[in-house]
């Protein structure tokens, strides 16, 4: 087997596979393809039971980040086994939409902090945890957005919340550096087509606007952000640390777009 990404016989965490359209399990399957052995880690039981059939024969454990005894309990799980962390990646995020989505200053504190918790706390909670679990070299992946500057009304609160898991990047880079070398890292897709994003209200719309604007007229695929991910974990992105690669087919480059401009001037009939 061709192991050009040095990932064969790597133990590599994975969290937050939900369904085949999930970013983490297209992470995972690579994973694996490149003859990595994936631990996987889900919320919950019944998301264990869920997603039977497609982890069948794997080693899946449960834990809910919000709680630290979980995470505590998995850690010591992995501890028993003895077994030695190459990578964990972070695909955890969850954002309370239930009164739909408003105007970003009528946020609420409880779903803001929950938000930060689940979605960016978590990823310090976790790496903690298992650090002395974790090899001197590493990577631990997250999964955030091509950018956090663009305000979006489609996307609620979380922009800010994944700033600040970018941020975390380099404060948790810089304090791991004083006793390993483990990596810490992002990936920024522009807007997938995943179960979770087609429950936020206004997404679809979004993500047909996206299609126009990146140049290539098409969307980026789920698969191209977790190949971007796998590299990531990977020795051979052994120079990249505390920095989060976007993923947008150029879109960022394209918002100027002559067709998209042609359109708007059309609907205004000018």
């Amino acid at each position: 087997m061709n192991d050009f990404l040095k990932l064969a016989g790597k133990n590599i965490v994975v969290t937050g596979v939900a369904n085949r359209k999930s970013v983490a399990w297209h992470i995972a399957k690579t994973l694996e393809e490149a003859g990595a052995t994936v631990i996987y880690i889900v919320r919950s039981e019944a998301r264990k039971e869920s997603t039977a059939k497609l982890l069948a024969d794997r080693q899946v454990l449960i834990c809910d980040v919000e709680s630290q005894e979980e995470i505590d309990r998995v850690r010591d799980e992995l501890s028993a086994q003895g077994i030695t962390i190459h990578g964990l990646v972070h695909s955890i995020a969850f954002a309370d939409y239930s009164e739909g989505m408003k105007p970003f200053h009528e946020t609420t504190k409880a779903q803001f902090l929950q938000a930060v918790d689940i979605s960016c706390f978590s990823l310090v909670k976790l790496s903690n945890a298992l650090k002395d679990l974790f090899d001197a070299d590493a990577s631990v992946v997250t999964i955030s957005i091509s950018t956090t500057r663009m305000a979006s009304e489609n996307y609620g609160f979380m922009a800010p919340i994944k700033a600040a898991l970018d941020s975390s990047l380099a404060f948790l880079a810089k304090s791991f550096s004083a006793f390993s070398r483990v990596r810490f890292n992002a990936v920024g897709p522009s807007l997938l087509k995943t179960s979770a994003s087609a429950g936020i209200p206004g997404y679809v719309d979004a993500y047909l606007f996206a299609e126009q604007a990146i140049p290539r007229k098409s969307a980026v695929t789920t698969q191209e952000a977790a190949d971007v991910a796998v590299f990531l974990l990977s020795p051979r992105s052994s120079g990249i640390q505390a920095q989060n690669i976007p993923v947008d087919a150029g879109m960022s480059t394209n918002y100027f777009d002559r067709d998209i401009i042609r359109g708007v001037l059309a609907e205004d009939g000018k």
